[in-house]
């Protein structure tokens, strides 16, 4: 999400209509998965509730080494939607399965912090207090602590940034955001229980046997129960949010899902290929 931008009318207009649309699409998949033998399980992203709130989680098993991060194209110009991923990944004889916005980003969408792509270091970390007015409210992104998601190989991990500065894995892929969700089993102590701070959110976590989960809400929650999705029902033991508002988005043929940014696009965005 572009820093300061809020949410408007339109944005829960659209989300009304995509919600309905989203609910006839995902009906249709599950009788025709009915009438195939449950061929639907074999999908990564699944609609799913906890505690009467509606997600969206993409479940990435152990051992894949096919989620990778886009941010330009060919051209060197950001790829701003999904649409222009799903492009290239066909065009190198690959598909994109699913996809969601892979964190923060500036105006120019480029990544605000850490961007690490094919095990190129194009964004340095940010260890930034905040870049907002000193007695502005701190921005997501800066909220303490801040941490990177990365996977080295075919194992993934979420550090607060400030451990994976100091460890410096040698890693394919990072990008950094902020705040933490979960940290060692442990919820953010930032967050506030019953919080009036709701919106879209989405976020990525590593959870059970190493598996990487992706979620995003389907409506307005709270850090303190977005977190709690991770912990308490998806069992993540680190948890990392990665954007909220309108920067919340979802590419998933199988859903019917191809969602738009609001303000012009995307920045970086992770996409598993197969």
């Amino acid at each position: 999400m572009i820093a300061g931008i809020g949410r408007t009318l339109s944005d829960l207009t659209g989300r009304a209509a995509m919600n309905f649309k989203q609910g006839m699409l995902a009906g249709a998949a599950m009788l025709c998965a009915a009438a195939f033998g449950g061929a639907a399980a074999a999908e990564p992203c699944v609609q799913d509730t906890f505690e009467d709130e509606a997600y969206i989680v993409c479940t990435v098993e152990k051992g894949s080494d096919h989620l990778r991060l886009f941010w330009k194209n060919e051209d060197g110009q950001p790829y701003r939607d999904f649409s222009g991923v799903a492009a290239a990944t066909r065009k190198s004889g690959q598909n994109l399965v699913f996809a969601i916005n892979a964190g923060m980003y500036l105006t120019d969408f480029s990544p605000i912090g850490l961007y690490i792509e094919d095990g190129k270091e194009l964004r340095p970390a940010s260890t930034a207090r905040s870049d907002g007015p000193v007695d502005g409210p701190v921005p997501n992104f800066y909220k303490r602590p801040n941490g990177v998601f990365f996977i080295n190989g075919t194992s993934a991990g979420i550090l607060p940034t400030q451990e994976f500065l100091k460890r410096r894995p040698d890693v394919r892929i990072a990008t950094q955001s902020g705040p933490m969700l979960v940290i060692n089993n442990k919820l953010n102590p930032i967050f506030i229980v019953g919080s009036t701070d709701k919106t879209r959110r989405g976020g990525v976590g590593i959870c059970g046997d190493d598996v990487v989960r992706f979620a995003i809400s389907e409506d307005r929650v709270n850090f303190h129960d977005f977190a709690r999705l991770f912990r308490d029902h998806l069992a993540c033991r680190n948890a990392l949010f990665l954007d909220g508002g309108r920067g919340v988005g979802l590419y998933s043929p199988a859903l019917g899902r191809n969602d738009k940014s609001w303000h012009g696009g995307f920045g970086p965005m992770l996409g598993l290929v197969e």
